[in-house]
């Protein structure tokens, strides 16, 4: 009994080990990732291309990158490698994986590419249009049309078995004008748009379409310029969108209601709820670029402010440790914030030109 009781503490050591978090940084100016690992700089992952906006994402234990000039890389997380890459087009905004495939939404040249988890081509759409917004939900490939006005809906007519067969299942037209981005929430696609003043959200279940206002304030003034969603963070009750051009974040209930303003230090470009909810961290631009504001999401009040020696361009919550990674592009660093008591425990030095910054835990 005592040896398997010795085994078993091993055990979950070793699954405590093996369960730490790796951080991916894009190294936007290096065409490279950083990989943050036990707090400290490991290695470097060159060769990923132009990463101006280089977003990773992580599907059990594979990992993808698109970069800006339209390839698709997939590489392993844990052994830091490049497996294989594929070129869709001349720029990709945003790509989704699914269980057996990878759909990436290209602007230039007006297409949707259809591509298998190894990044071996199966369809091209060709939509004559920029393409946004690109999400999955079920069997379903959903995507806005920036140029026709238009969110299609697409189905695998194979239902996730095999190779992936994506037909057009419905289109709703007239959308609104210049849908930019979009996001699903339940079982609903919402899309913004550049030039309407209202959120179109489409019920995947029933494949209805509704057009829903939001507002400014208590007087229904209207909000004229949607932030990407991206920016937004959606958590518990509350959602909180950083107000475009004004020093405001914007709270509203999980129904769109409008609860308050959070006046802010500067003009909010990123909001990001930690992992318990309790708290949203901020980002800035212009002369404060180089803050971030904490804000509890119970008060609604700012409860702390970090400034730093360059600008901010992302930051990412720890899962499972209080620490919060901020990625410091002038200086070439990632500093790292302690969130129980609030102060800058570490800095991690020679990140190049440091911006995105992305959580791989162990193929979670």
């Amino acid at each position: 009994m005592k040896f398997l009781k010795i085994l078993l503490l091993i055990t979950v050591a070793l699954t405590s080990i093996q369960a730490k978090e790796k951080f991916f940084v894009v190294e936007r100016e290096n065409s490279s990732l950083a990989t943050i690992y036990n707090g400290l700089k490991r290695t470097n992952i060159e060769g990923m291309r132009n990463m101006n906006h280089g977003v990773v994402k992580f599907e059990g234990k594979d990992g993808y990158v698109i970069s800006r000039d339209g390839y698709v890389i997939k590489f392993d997380p844990e052994a830091e490698k490049i497996l294989g890459e594929y070129k869709t087009s001349k720029s990709a905004i945003g790509f989704v994986i699914g269980k057996n495939y990878v759909a990436v939404a290209n602007y230039d040249d007006q297409s949707v590419d259809i591509l298998d988890r190894d990044l071996k081509p199966i369809k091209k759409i060709v939509t004559g249009s920029k393409n946004v917004g690109i999400k999955i939900y079920k069997d379903y490939l959903i995507f806005s049309q920036m140029d026709n006005d238009t969110i299609s809906v697409y189905k695998d007519m194979n239902e996730g078995k095999g190779k992936a067969k994506f037909e057009v299942y419905k289109e709703f037209k007239d959308v609104g004008q210049l849908p930019f981005d979009a996001m699903i929430k339940d079982n609903n696609y919402i899309a913004g748009f550049f030039t309407s003043s209202h959120y179109g959200v489409v019920d995947l279940d029933t494949m209805t379409y509704k057009k829903i206002k939001i507002y400014l304030n208590d007087e229904r003034k209207m909000v004229l310029k949607v932030p990407h969603f991206g920016f937004w963070s959606i958590g518990g009750d509350k959602v909180f969108v950083p107000a475009v051009g004004d020093n405001k974040v914007l709270v509203y209930d999980k129904d769109f209601k409008f609860i308050k303003n959070i006046e802010t230090q500067g003009l909010p470009v990123f909001t990001s709820l930690s992992p318990d909810k309790k708290h949203l961290a901020v980002t800035y631009s212009g002369k404060d670029f180089p803050t971030i504001q904490i804000i509890d999401t119970k008060t609604l009040k700012i409860i702390e402010t970090f400034n730093f020696d360059g600008k901010v361009l992302h930051i990412r919550w720890s899962n499972v440790s209080p620490q919060l990674y901020v990625s410091v592009n002038d200086t070439n660093k990632v500093a790292v914030i302690h969130t129980k008591e609030w102060f800058l425990n570490r800095e991690i030095f020679n990140i190049k030109k440091p911006s995105g910054i992305f959580l791989y835990e162990d193929g979670k």
